[in-house]
């Protein structure tokens, strides 16, 4: 099994996110022996935000594109290429003001290509990167799998969302939240990786 686990906090070891995703990495290894993880750190290589060239060099045939397009496109491909190689792919996404980090949404505008890893059909929108499960460790402060705040939260729902168009419908999400509520934060780790039972 190949496992790629993307990272998105710049916390490091202190953060939940990555300590979660370490603990669903491990069962899946523990469930998988021999499995293969591969690790991309989006907060000590960032992919560039979206701008004119690679917008260009996205919708340019390989073959017709310039050099420029082409190391702007290389950020890209190279992406798309690890999520095809992994079977199984593991995102830490601690929640920022209701959302992912920004570092996280660049990639995702990087592997979101028309024509590569979604197309449109005339029965709709058509996923074209199937057969992976994908496994969400979310890390928040507070409670947002119910009660008042549910609505805040904008992770899940995005993700589930985003993965699901590109054809990755499998998506579990594993939460560490209540991470800064006195009695609740020093278990919460534990309790979202409890919750993930992984069949060898």
């Amino acid at each position: 099994m190949n496992i790629l686990h993307i990272i998105s906090s710049p916390r490091k070891g202190a953060s939940a996110s990555i300590q979660l995703a370490n603990g669903i990495i491990a069962k899946l290894q523990a469930a998988h022996p021999g499995s293969n993880v591969a690790v991309h750190d989006l907060a000590t290589h960032p992919f560039p935000h979206l701008e004119e060239a690679k917008l260009q060099s996205f919708f340019t045939p390989a073959e017709n594109r310039t050099p420029e397009q082409q190391a702007a496109a290389k950020h890209s491909d190279d992406a798309i290429q690890e999520i095809k190689d992994a079977d199984v792919i593991v995102i830490g996404a601690p929640l920022y003001n209701f959302g992912i980090p920004s570092t996280l949404k660049a990639w995702i505008d990087h592997i979101a290509r028309a024509g590569i890893t979604f197309r449109y059909t005339e029965k709709g929108p058509e996923g074209l990167i199937t057969g992976k499960k994908v496994y969400v460790a979310m890390a928040s402060g507070g409670i947002y799998s119910e009660g008042p705040s549910a609505g805040y939260d904008f992770v899940a729902p995005y993700l589930k969302a985003v993965l699901g168009f590109l054809g990755m419908t499998d998506v579990t999400v594993v939460r560490a939240e209540g991470l800064a509520i006195p009695g609740v934060q020093d278990t919460a780790v534990q309790k979202g990786l409890d919750s993930v039972h992984i069949s060898a």
